[in-house]
């Protein structure tokens, strides 16, 4: 219970005691944009970072050499926790933007910070608004900001994955950018198999080797091809706990 506790804490100081960083942040990007982002994400990427250490998770990061540094990309990942993004963030390459869930618009002050990380918040009842957000991750990519996606829709309760939604990979086949699978192992253990206590524990994430679109050769199919390599990670991944 201490180390929810802190962890609570620790965001609630971190949101509020950020609202002055936010102000200036706001400034620094009228004389330059580029590197307010790169300080943004530096800010958020620490925060983070000390709230893994706050829950006592012993992170194994496998993969990062697969990960491209010099080209936008779009990182798939099964979801099994909250500490998912909380645990990987810190690891993706700057200017990256998760897909998340519209409720989190609600909580104060947090999607002023999302909004500066170039989240995309999606209402996953309305499927006109998944359109929206497909057509926005894609104009990002082209940009060169890389997005994060959990294609299952939502955390699994079972830890088996849930079928991706093939919709997700036109943000990587109509921009031609490198597909990372990302495979989470354990993460569930941290948090949701034990709520509302958070409970030490080993954790892996792994970032897969690129998956280029031009490779796929059922362009409707990659989600499938995509699952199937992270469900090949997994199996080797949980030999390692």
């Amino acid at each position: 219970m201490v180390r929810s506790i802190l962890a609570v804490l620790y965001l609630l100081l971190y949101l509020v005691l950020g609202l002055p960083v936010l102000g200036l942040l706001h400034l620094y990007s009228k004389v330059s944009v580029k590197r307010a982002e790169d300080l943004t994400g530096k800010i958020v990427r620490w925060g983070l970072s000390c709230i893994t250490a706050i829950s006592g998770a012993e992170v194994e990061v496998l993969g990062l050499k697969n990960i491209p540094k010099d080209t936008a990309v779009l990182y798939i990942g099964n979801h099994r926790s909250i500490f998912d993004v909380i645990i990987s963030y810190p690891y993706t390459v700057e200017r990256t933007g998760f897909i998340a869930k519209n409720n989190l618009e609600k909580v104060p002050i947090l999607p002023i910070w999302m909004n500066r990380m170039h989240c995309l918040f999606l209402d996953r009842d309305n499927p006109r608004d998944g359109l929206r957000v497909v057509l926005q991750a894609i104009d990002y990519i082209k940009s060169g900001i890389s997005v994060f996606v959990f294609p299952e829709g939502t955390r699994t309760k079972t830890g088996a994955m849930a079928p991706f939604k093939e919709g997700t990979f036109k943000m990587a086949t109509k921009t031609g950018c490198p597909i990372i699978p990302v495979a989470f192992t354990n993460t569930d253990q941290l948090f949701e198999r034990h709520f509302p206590f958070i409970k030490p524990t080993k954790v892996i994430v792994h970032f897969g080797k690129p998956i280029m679109p031009d490779d796929i050769e059922d362009k409707k199919r990659a989600g499938a091809q995509t699952q199937a390599v992270i469900q090949q990670m997994l199996l080797e991944d949980e030999r390692l706990l």
